[in-house]
């Protein structure tokens, strides 16, 4: 499957209408929270091969942040409350934590921009509710990569997972894999509001 413009200004309309496409400006240097030791290789290798089909670099450290993608597991958004510095990372943490309780969410992004509009960092909380504790680390790991290299619309892959089962083995689905490697191509800006930029990136996906 190609995906057309169409398909493609889909992927970064939010729910409110708003066209809104970003990609990093930066090396990405992530740190992750609230896992065992042994799943850290299994988180990192993700980010890796997403940033590397990006052609993107890695970085064991930001000069200006220290870590750009920080990553927290936990089990309760109550929790998030309790963590020292955690309200100046999240805006409104109380209220969030509140909507996303109400909500039933077990999941949560949101990033952080460079004047140029490229995304400057990402936060990624994990509830691990049943679901998510369902999901192998493998797919949990590259399903969140996926969903940072870009600014997707937050319902991309409300119905559909980025990921697809390949031989037995776990793929990014190729339509998904296309508009990351057309989005990172150095003649496309960093970021874009205008819808245009859909047609710009399905004519790199079919060529």
């Amino acid at each position: 499957m190609t995906m057309t413009a169409q398909d493609i200004e889909t992927l970064f309309t939010r729910r409110d209408g708003q066209f809104a496409f970003a990609r990093w400006g930066r090396p990405i240097a992530p740190v992750v929270f609230g896992v065992e030791e042994g799943a850290l290789p299994v988180i990192k290798g993700a980010l890796e091969a997403v940033a590397s089909l990006a052609g993107h670099d890695m970085a064991e450290t930001d000069p200006e942040l220290g870590s750009n993608v920080m990553m927290f597991f936990f089990a309760d958004w109550a929790e998030l409350l309790d963590v020292p510095g955690m309200d100046g990372l999240v805006p409104d943490l109380a209220g969030q934590v509140e909507r996303l309780q109400a909500a039933g969410a077990n999941q949560y992004r949101f990033f952080r921009f460079e004047e140029n509009g490229a995304i400057k960092a990402a936060f990624v909380f994990l509830r691990m509710d049943e679901s998510l504790r369902d999901m192998s680390a493998q797919v949990l790991a590259l399903s969140q990569a996926v969903q940072i290299i870009l600014l997707w619309s937050d319902a991309a892959f409300a119905e559909q997972s980025p990921l697809a089962l390949a031989d037995e083995a776990l793929v990014l689905r190729p339509e998904v894999a296309d508009v990351i490697r057309a989005a990172y191509d150095p003649v496309m800006p960093p970021a874009a509001n205008d819808a245009s930029h859909a047609l710009r990136l399905a004519a790199r996906v079919s060529a």
